[in-house]
């Protein structure tokens, strides 16, 4: 018996694990199923596909087979090691053994059976989108969806977490496109995309709220009310503010598993569009008293 690299036929690495010894035989079982393969010796392919599945997806016949292949190279005889049941096995017993151990399930008259979960190819996986307003992703949200597919529509009942942001994909298994030949369906993956809001605008985990201030707020400073996704919070504005600076709020961004991002209320000075003529008498006044000036390095006139 020659020596078959089980990891080498799934294309995945020695220390993989469960999930990616599943993907793996997923894609390769589609790809070479030979009822709708036209890759040559399909067929062939196909069972070496399943054999090598059927041995490293169970954690019993990987360890044995880890324990006994470890130091072979694909093509080589197996040979059981020195000394392996007290000389009980000759070389071809052994092949024998380990054919029965590691080539896979047969049936009744000898045939293999060579499909997924006893005999068919999984469907194929789905990946749709979903929008999300950014309320629904800072507290989390229970979504009921109805999606059309190709094969029918599918009705999923899912939980956003908190924190979810564009990009972010979350997978409903059984929910992608059924399969032809009788194997469980694929999976679902949906992909968040957040909408733009009103008011608030998101840079990484960090939410910013443009907060307009009055001149005489940002000169002499004030308290003010700034409404965030998780209530209202007072906040000092100091004197002498400019527009554009940034007051920040630790931890009242995005939530985080590894800590939540930050929220910052960013000063805009602002003024009426109209004045009144007290108003504007003490605009005058005022030109006439300062002498702050804001263009030092540009041209007098």
């Amino acid at each position: 018996m020659k020596y078959k690299d089980y990891y080498q036929i799934l294309g995945v690495a020695r220390d993989a694990g469960k999930e990616d010894i599943k993907k793996a035989y997923r894609r390769l079982a589609r790809k070479y199923h030979p009822d709708v393969s036209k890759e040559v010796a399909a067929e062939e392919k196909f069972k070496e596909i399943n054999e090598a599945n059927e041995v490293l997806s169970d954690a019993e016949k990987r360890a044995a087979y880890d324990q006994l292949g470890s130091s072979y190279r694909p093509g080589q005889d197996f040979r059981p090691p020195p000394g392996w049941g007290d000389g009980d096995f000759s070389g071809n017993d052994f092949s024998d053994l380990f054919s029965q151990m590691f080539g896979g399930r047969k049936q009744a008259g000898g045939s293999r059976r060579h499909g997924f979960h006893g005999g068919a190819v999984p469907g194929q996986d789905v990946e749709a989108g979903l929008t999300l307003t950014l309320e629904e992703a800072f507290h989390g949200v229970e979504k009921h969806l109805s999606l059309s597919a190709r094969d029918g529509t599918r009705d999923v009942k899912l939980r956003v977490p908190a924190g979810a942001l564009s990009g972010k994909r979350l997978r409903v298994p059984g929910k992608g496109q059924r399969s032809p030949y009788g194997g469980p369906a694929g999976d679902l993956y949906l992909v968040i995309q957040l909408s733009p809001h009103a008011r608030y605008r998101l840079e990484g985990r960090d939410i910013y709220l443009d907060m307009p201030i009055t001149p005489w707020e940002a000169a002499l400073g004030t308290a003010i009310t700034a409404p965030t996704l998780n209530g209202n919070v007072r906040v000092k504005v100091p004197a002498g503010s400019r527009s554009g600076q940034k007051l920040r709020l630790s931890g009242r961004g995005m939530p985080a598993t590894g800590g939540a991002g930050d929220f910052y209320v960013q000063l805009q000075i602002v003024l009426s569009g109209t004045l009144s003529d007290a108003e504007r008498a003490l605009y005058e006044q005022l030109a006439k008293l300062s002498e702050f000036d804001p263009r030092p390095d540009y041209p007098k006139d």
